[in-house]
């Protein structure tokens, strides 16, 4: 029998890699990195990249990154699943414009 303080990190370091989807089936990114707060011994974020470019133009075309929260995350699994409210942060296209300034 395994113990669970060795599947903990390994849970944590599996997600890694792992294709993000949102709950409408929409491919967000990929999992690239981890954000962790360590005085709560937490995950906060997962950092994404390989972003869908349909969501993320601009990062996209930077090849940059986003950090989705954690709180969104509604299933892990092969692939991990977050709400659908990644999509809405996009549209329309005037919010863009006020997140922005």
């Amino acid at each position: 029998m395994e113990s669970d303080m060795d599947d903990t990190p390994q849970e944590i370091t599996s997600l890694v890699g792992r294709e993000v989807y949102s709950n409408s089936g929409v491919f967000v990114g990929d999992v690239e990195d981890i954000q962790l707060n360590l005085n709560g011994e937490a995950v906060t974020g997962l950092a994404l990249g390989n972003l869908n470019g349909e969501l993320f133009r601009e990062e996209a075309r930077a090849d940059q990154g986003v950090i989705v929260p954690y709180r969104w995350v509604r299933a892990v699994g092969d692939v991990v699943l977050v709400n659908d409210v990644v999509e809405r942060v996009r549209e329309p296209d005037e919010e863009q414009d006020e997140l922005v300034a």
